[in-house]
């Protein structure tokens, strides 16, 4: 593995990040099958590992804390808070009060003193970010957390975040992780640079779309995958499905699987420091890592902005971020009575 710094922190990760969402009651419930999926992930160069408290109620970040005993010390080691960890609304946010415990309970579960990223999962639009960030500040002087970092948040509220951290001199954000592949471009337009504007570094999600760029999904075809049974509707969006079955061929005849192809170009963006794989079988990691030496010519890069212009995403990933100003109709139709120009 070659090894890129991490935004501007120093940090060395590999270009490859091992997630750890399927790790766990959602994904693989073998717990020793899954260490030995870590354990040859880490063996192969991987030194990135990223979870969540979210992920099968934290049982990912005890699988991954079990995994990692030994060898804690060469891993950086990357977990996000926000999501709902019980039916009180006030264990979910952004806000101090959910912060602190959140991270208390990922160190416990990760068996660890300290993370080396602590993520805000997805934005709060509830909860000033001055008391976000004075938060994480307060959790990376106490040495619990070395960087923080966001996930899924828009370019306008990376900036926000930014100026905020520069204006009240709090700890920033360090890092970003937005959704990214070759059916998802969106970000190129404005949050990648952004992000390299404020010299942050970029962990991306979902380099396989939502699963559809493993090939596994064909138009007209029923898929019997485990990804299939969650009933996503990006599974059959056509306009997915016609982009993927452009990008078959493409990848057959540049003699590689699709599944490399789309790691290679997620990578390939100066922009994107490391991609995130989360495989739930050994299979899918022996797949991926076949791939690692995988270099994409501008001949083949041009051919995927044929299908996928730059900047743009074909449909919606059903786990993608919408904002308020997306999800709330109130916020995107006056009241009838206010609609006509006369």
């Amino acid at each position: 593995m070659r090894y890129r710094t991490l935004g501007r922190t120093g940090i060395k990760v590999s270009p490859y990040c091992l997630g750890a969402m399927m790790f766990g009651a959602i994904g693989n419930p073998d717990h020793e099958d899954s260490i030995r999926i870590i354990h040859k992930a880490l063996d192969a160069g991987i030194n990135f590992v990223d979870t969540a408290d979210f992920y099968s109620r934290g049982e990912s970040e005890e699988i991954v804390g079990k995994a990692l005993k030994g060898r804690r010390d060469n891993v950086v080691l990357a977990t996000k808070a926000h999501l709902p960890m019980g039916d009180d609304p006030n264990q979910q946010g952004n806000s101090r009060r959910w912060l602190v415990r959140a991270l208390e309970d990922s160190l416990r579960r990760l068996q660890t003193d300290h993370v080396d990223l602590f993520q805000i999962h997805r934005p709060a639009p509830d909860t000033d970010i001055e008391e976000t960030l004075s938060a994480l500040t307060d959790l990376v002087r106490a040495g619990k957390v070395r960087a923080i970092g966001s996930s899924t948040f828009p370019a306008s509220d990376i900036v926000e975040a930014q100026w905020a951290a520069e204006r009240r001199g709090l700890q920033r954000f360090r890092t970003e992780q937005p959704v990214y592949s070759i059916l998802d471009r969106s970000i190129e337009r404005e949050v990648l640079p952004v992000c390299r504007r404020y010299g942050m570094g970029t962990l991306v999600w979902s380099p396989l779309g939502g699963g559809l760029l493993t090939g596994r999904y064909r138009k007209g075809q029923q898929a019997a995958t485990h990804r299939g049974g969650f009933g996503f509707g990006h599974m059959s969006n056509e306009r997915r499905l016609d982009a993927v079955e452009q990008l078959i061929p493409l990848a057959a005849k540049a003699g590689m699987p699709l599944t490399h192809l789309a790691m290679a170009f997620a990578i390939a963006h100066p922009g994107v420091t490391s991609a995130i794989i989360g495989p739930r079988t050994m299979d899918h990691l022996d797949d991926l890592l076949a791939g690692a030496e995988t270099t994409l010519t501008d001949e083949i890069l041009d051919q995927i902005d044929a299908i996928v212009p730059p900047g743009t995403e074909v449909g919606t990933l059903d786990l993608a971020y919408n904002p308020p100003a997306i999800q709330q109709t109130a916020l995107r139709r006056r009241l009838p009575d206010e609609r006509s120009a006369a």
